[in-house]
């Protein structure tokens, strides 16, 4: 059967991985540089940080943003479970924004109702890598004065108009290069900032608060002049793993392009084959097409999903809405959420089809 994943890894690391894991030199360096250069370089972008992983660097987004517990944020249930956890490690309040269910994207209108005094950031994700209306929710950020975050779990190499997602007008962009994401680190992620002064914040919060240039002696020790004076954490990228996703980005535009040949593929297919219609993208905007979005006809979700593994593709709805966990409060109904999840099923699209 054709998996719905699949990790990618370049041919002929051995030679070079050995030399790092035997070098004595394991911590962010050499090719931390060289991977965030490289990935400043795609997206266009003058302000990135690689970071251990996805969790880590969302926790470093609401901590760059001075979000604490109590606080109010607005998100889309219709995400993975990963974007919103840390809101519930941080004790932060999410309030849910319904979806078009027509797209999955987040609805403008319900977003606007929602947003009260009480918001300190918008949360947007581009669910399973479809962009949604980038515009209008930087718009309403900009308007009512509040940060937008566009989460980016599925969505690196994700399109806006002519702009890679991370350089689409959001504050923050957060990126996931865990196993099964191009490009993947492994285990990985980074972080896209508009301007300075947030890049400076997290650049200290990624290394426990630690200046660098102060905290050591002429000789070497730990300076007590040096005060550390904001939380952080452990999230550099180790060499290893920015080794791995460094040397997979000279391949990236070819296997994005793999990908979107192949929903060209599934677009003239998918009805005469299996009676499903494309999930629709937002005019002028392009899926990195990490899966194929399929909508089915209520209530036949199963039924494709089961159609589809016969015929020897791995079907799934990769995710539920995350508003039925009691983790993050109790359940609020959203029509839209609940049609979108009903019918939506993703099949594989991968640059290994």
């Amino acid at each position: 059967m054709i998996p719905i994943y699949k990790p990618y890894m370049p041919e002929g690391l051995q030679p070079e991985l050995e030399q790092i894991l035997y070098s004595g030199n394991l911590a962010f360096g050499k090719y931390g540089q060289l991977f965030e250069e490289a990935l400043k370089s795609f997206l266009n972008v003058e302000y990135l940080l690689s970071t251990s992983s996805y969790n880590t660097a969302m926790l470093m987004v609401l901590s760059v943003l001075g979000l604490k517990a109590g606080d109010e944020v607005l998100a889309s249930p219709v995400s993975c479970l990963a974007s919103n956890q840390p809101f519930a490690v941080k004790g932060i309040k999410v309030v849910w924004v319904d979806v078009d269910p027509a797209t999955g994207t987040m609805d403008i209108d319900d977003l606007r109702s929602k947003i009260s005094n009480h918001t300190k950031a918008i949360f947007h994700n581009h669910f399973c890598g479809y962009v949604g209306d980038t515009k209008a929710v930087n718009a309403l950020g900009q308007e009512f004065g509040i940060p937008v975050v566009d989460d980016a779990i599925e969505a690196f190499g994700s399109r806006a108009g002519n702009e890679y997602i991370g350089n689409s007008g959001a504050d923050v962009t957060v990126f996931s290069f865990q196993t099964v994401r191009l490009p993947n680190t492994i285990d990985g992620g980074a972080i896209a900032f508009k301007n300075k002064e947030l890049f400076d914040k997290a650049r200290l919060i990624r290394d426990y608060g630690i200046e660098r240039s102060k905290f050591r002696t002429p000789i070497g020790e730990i300076s007590a002049d040096c005060d550390i004076e904001i939380e952080g954490y452990a999230g550099m990228l180790s060499e290893v793993n920015a080794f791995i996703g460094y040397k997979q980005m000279d391949q990236l535009p070819h296997l994005l392009q793999k990908q979107a040949d192949n929903a060209a593929k599934w677009d003239s297919d998918l009805y005469d084959k299996f009676g499903t219609r494309p999930l629709p993208s937002l005019s002028g905007n392009k899926p990195n097409y990490w899966v194929y979005g399929t909508l089915v006809n209520e209530p036949a979700k199963q039924e494709a999903i089961l159609k589809y593994r016969n015929a020897g593709y791995y079907a799934t709805g990769v995710h539920i809405n995350n508003n039925v966990y009691s983790v993050f409060g109790p359940y609020v109904a959203l029509s839209g959420v609940s049609e979108f999840m009903k019918r939506y099923v993703a099949i594989p699209c991968g640059w290994w089809l």
